[in-house]
Order: structure tokens, then sequence, then C-alpha cells
């Protein structure tokens, strides 16, 4: 599923500091809800992941040993240890382990370049995690973390059955 431009469009006038703030907040949730996630990285705790939706005018660079997530807007030259790039749906159903990365980049579906063995680390910590977007992030909601968690598994859900209706047996295959 990708994001409408009619959508991603006001990302383009939002403050960026604005979209860093709330990316932190969401990437600082995760970290604490799994904290051994980063550790699985071992010596590549210190590189530079870059995430780049290719259905969003943004870039994520995430340096694990710092827990540091900065967002940039593009189209920006990115130092980077390892690039991935998708839809944004398909790199958060990555996060959770819900598709299967190897068919999906045979499928040409997803794009991976730079330093294939800290993104393959990266990808082994991620599905030893067992990270949970729904729960995870509804926890923010506070008093509301019933109606977020539903509205987020709802979005999650669509977007899923959307790829794998679209991609067919390569993102099904998991």
């Amino acid at each position: 599923m990708q994001i409408p431009p009619i959508l991603s469009a006001p990302l383009h006038m939002i403050p960026i500091p604005l979209i860093e703030r709330i990316c932190r907040l969401m990437f600082g949730r995760i970290a604490k809800a799994h904290p051994g996630l980063f550790e699985r990285l071992d010596e590549h705790r210190q590189k530079r992941f870059a995430f780049l939706p290719t259905d969003l005018p943004l870039a994520f660079v995430v340096v694990p040993g710092r827990q540091e997530i900065s967002v940039l807007r593009k189209p920006v030259e990115i130092e980077a240890d390892a690039v991935t790039e998708a839809p944004l749906f398909l790199l958060l159903a990555l996060m959770e382990g819900r598709c299967d990365a190897d068919a999906l980049f045979f499928s040409r579906d997803l794009s991976v370049t730079g330093d294939m063995e800290a993104m393959l680390a990266m990808r082994n910590a991620l599905d030893a995690s067992n990270i949970d977007l729904q729960k995870d992030l509804a926890k923010l909601a506070g008093p509301f973390a019933p109606v977020a968690r539903r509205v987020i598994g709802e979005i999650r859900d669509r977007a899923l059955k959307d790829q794998n209706s679209s991609a067919g047996e390569a993102a099904a295959w998991n």
C-alpha cells in the first residue's frame, strides 16, 4: 500500500523539528518496550541506517548505539552505512516481522544498498524483538490507548492486506 500523494503532501510544509520530535517519541517508546533490540547488532550498533519511504518526502536515519533517529526532507544526500527503500507501510511491516524481506527484495518491492552485513544484523535484531507497533505505540495515547490500538490495528491490517494482494506470493510467502 502506497500513501497517496494527497496525504503525504502536508509533510512538505510541517517543520522537520516537529516531525522529528514525534518520531523520537515513537522511537523511544519502541526502544523502551524492547530494551535488547539494539544489543543484537554487536559491532554494527554505531552504524547509520537510513530508511527511505518511497511514498513520503522524508528520510529517517537511525544510529542504534546512540538510540538516535533523525528526520530529513528529501531530496537530500544521506550519509548512511546501509539504506533501505520501500513504501512506508512495507518498512513498518518489516519492522514487525510481518513480511518476508528476502521475497520483497527479490521481487524488487524493497531496495537495500550499502553494508549488507549491517542490514542483515538489523533485520535479525528486528525479527528477534517481536515488535508490535499497534501495542507499543498505542501506549503513547494514555487513556485513549484502547482506541488508538484499534485504529492502528485497522490501518495496519488494511495496509498489509493491500500489500499482500498487490505483491501476490512475494509478500505472502512468509
